[in-house]
């Protein structure tokens, strides 16, 4: 391949999730232009030595964009820019969440999300959001005095709360999340003592209970208050996790 093939990558700085580093970098050069639509991307060989990374992680990167559309592979001939490379959907794959910086990101993209959807529930919510908001909150309280993780009982009540907006739009946005919008492998409940464990479980039952009962009470300046504090004292928890592994 051609020098000036070459000069579209820089070296990717050694990270936690190098997969992720080097499809942001293609993703960004096919955004901005400088990989055309119907361009051939150099080859895996080409990739590796202008990156530094291994074949693997090139290949992981390749796959993920053409998961998202913006390039097609062509037998024998190798990867080509699509020739529409406008992504046709938004998606979070757990991958894309390897790192706690990654996390931090999607906690921040769901604070401006969820602090609108909350006030809107608190003023649109009906009877029955209350009675599904009530189940999901029960299961969640549930698994978290049984010691689990409750992750998929945190995500069903959070996706309640859309739900009550009356605005099938963020439920759908939402939907792009899952399960994963925080990881299990970094709450790390395996590394906390019983009693630290215990506190946890306190401190989630606490917040999920005060976002439930402004939305309950129709209390929009409230309900807005409480996620807000909720997932800001999420991002901080992740942050000192990070900070103290660093």
């Amino acid at each position: 391949m051609a020098d000036k093939d070459n000069a579209v990558f820089n070296t990717i700085q050694q990270a936690p999730n190098l997969r992720s580093n080097l499809a942001d970098m293609l993703t960004a050069q096919i955004e901005s232009g400088d990989l055309k639509p119907g361009q051939r991307l150099p080859t895996e060989q080409a990739i590796m030595t202008a990156t530094g990374v291994s074949r693997t992680i090139v290949r992981e990167a390749l796959a993920a964009l053409r998961a998202k559309g913006l390039i097609t592979t062509r037998q024998g001939l190798g990867a080509f820019v699509s020739n529409d490379p406008t992504p046709r959907s938004f998606s979070i794959i757990p991958n894309d969440l390897q790192s706690i910086d990654e996390v931090l990101r999607v906690l921040e993209l769901r604070m401006g999300v969820e602090y609108e959807a909350a006030g809107l529930a608190a003023l649109r919510r009906t009877q029955e959001d209350i009675d599904r908001m009530q189940d999901r909150l029960d299961a969640l309280d549930k698994a978290l005095e049984q010691g689990g993780y409750g992750a998929q009982e945190d995500y069903a009540f959070h996706r309640s709360i859309l739900v009550a907006t009356q605005n099938s739009y963020y439920g759908r946005l939402f939907d792009t999340f899952g399960n994963i919008m925080v990881p299990r492998q970094w709450a790390r409940l395996d590394k906390m003592t019983s009693a630290e464990r215990k506190r946890h479980a306190a401190r989630m039952r606490r917040e999920h209970h005060a976002i439930f009962a402004a939305i309950r009470d129709r209390d929009e300046p409230a309900a807005r208050r409480a996620i807000r504090s909720h997932l800001s004292k999420s991002a901080a928890r992740f942050e000192e996790l990070r900070d103290a592994t660093a």
